[in-house]
């Protein structure tokens, strides 16, 4: 909403002092009016002042693209936090300060609550922060007023289109965060998604890459890969981690070049990656004691689900059968509905199309939405079960030893929104549950 509407509210209420970018039509001579260009940037720049510019005491690094900026943010703060730093973490799953945790409602916080935050982490001696910062957050300028020492971007795919409008949008909404580093600052890009070089065109800051598929300040390489983790090379180097699939080897490489261009010893920083794990919600492992296997995973975008997908058929002998569990939500793109349906019918033996956060729409009409992108030729081997949990047990049901199961779109989120109201839901103590019954 225009905050402009509520300036007669807020001298009634005891304001003084208006902030806004249009004058009302009647000002009062016992109150201050100060004009700005914009009225959200400033609210920024005054939030940051009020609280003693934080960021400026901080190495506060953003991390920005559609996929990957909750597990390299979560990795960057478990490896500061292990290498003996007191660390923040700002992120979709959780903010915390030096291990406590904060409950976060957005990717990105509002201006004000942002500032506040970092001011929390610098009372709290944090040396080091890192934060995810969405395609919302910078059009909205909720990071005005913030100085980072660094911007990590992950990749950019099809997402949030009915915000952004179009994919150029998108696109140039992402690149802000770039164009507006300083000159002190790091921007580390992934040369392999064709917008990693875009992002570079007009920083200001030390252009630094990483990449698995070409030459890059950081390169990496897949040695070895398997549901229990990958064994990589970067750099020449080779170490083990718990993680696995090529989307957390990219995740890695973030984290890797991030941690070096902020002066860390390479040969601790790979120790301490290989001990960490997945961030909770992203490609988390589960298995039953008759030998099935699931995972949980935040994908939601067709991309992300395809990378998912395309992991776990990489990995698996053939001689099992994949079963997807999959939805869309509500009041969000429809336009990747079909593709995702499609994604999982063409990747999966099985698919089981369900609800999400279906919030204010039907999620029969999207489920429906969903369908239209199968082929008619993969349509036998498509369900259709609306209840989200029911969808759950009847892939626990289908599989049989050896199976593979991918419960996808909710990952780390503990509720399902419907018509409004957030409802108790937990996909991984879901399964946890009817594992003990199998």
């Amino acid at each position: 909403m225009d905050g402009h509407q509520f300036i007669e509210t807020a001298i009634q209420n005891g304001a003084t002092s208006i902030v806004c970018s249009e004058l009302p039509v009647s000002t009062l001579p016992d109150v201050s009016y100060v004009l700005v260009e914009n009225s959200s940037e400033a609210i920024g720049q005054i939030a940051s002042n009020f609280f003693d510019q934080p960021s400026n005491n901080l190495k506060l690094v953003g991390i920005t693209g559609t996929n990957g900026k909750t597990t390299t943010a979560t990795l960057l703060y478990n490896l500061f936090t292990d290498l003996g730093y007191k660390t923040g973490l700002i992120s979709t799953i959780q903010n915390k300060i030096v291990g406590t945790s904060i409950k976060a409602t957005h990717t990105t916080p509002d201006a004000i609550s942002l500032q506040l935050l970092l001011k929390d982490m610098v009372n709290s001696g944090c040396e080091y922060a890192f934060m995810e910062v969405s395609s919302h957050a910078i059009d909205q300028e909720r990071i005005a007023g913030i100085q980072f020492s660094g911007a990590i971007f992950t990749n950019l795919t099809h997402d949030h289109l009915d915000y952004h409008k179009t994919f150029k949008d998108y696109l140039n909404t992402k690149k802000k965060l770039f164009d507006g580093l300083p000159q002190t600052a790091f921007a580390l890009t992934n040369l392999d998604d064709k917008n990693g070089r875009v992002m570079l065109q007009n920083t200001k800051a030390t252009e630094k890459s990483y990449s698995l598929k070409t030459l890059a300040d950081f390169k990496g390489k897949i040695i070895e890969s398997s549901f229990e983790g990958l064994q990589l090379q970067i750099n020449g180097r080779e170490f083990y981690t718990l993680l696995s699939g090529e989307f957390n080897a990219y995740n890695l490489l973030a984290a890797y070049g991030a941690a070096i261009l902020l002066g860390q010893n390479d040969e601790a920083v790979l120790m301490k990656l290989s001990q960490i794990q997945a961030a909770e919600g992203r490609f988390q492992m589960l298995r039953s004691s008759n030998g099935i296997t699931c995972f949980i995973d935040y994908a939601h975008t067709p991309d992300a689900l395809e990378n998912v997908l395309k992991t776990i058929n990489a990995i698996r002998t053939k001689n099992e059968t994949l079963i997807t569990v999959v939805g869309a939500g509500g009041d969000r793109d429809r336009e990747k509905r079909p593709k995702m349906a499609r994604i999982a019918s063409l990747l999966s033996d099985t698919v089981i199309l369900t609800s999400d956060n279906p919030r204010s729409e039907d999620p029969e009409k999207i489920i429906k939405d969903m369908q239209a992108g199968i082929d008619p030729a993969k349509t036998n081997k498509t369900l259709a079960i609306t209840n989200r949990e029911e969808a759950i047990k009847t892939s626990v049901n289908l599989a049989k030893t050896g199976d593979i199961i991918l419960v996808a779109g909710k990952g780390h989120e503990k509720y399902q929104e419907i018509k409004g109201v957030k409802y108790p839901f937990d996909d991984m103590a879901i399964v946890n549950k009817l594992f003990e019954t199998v």
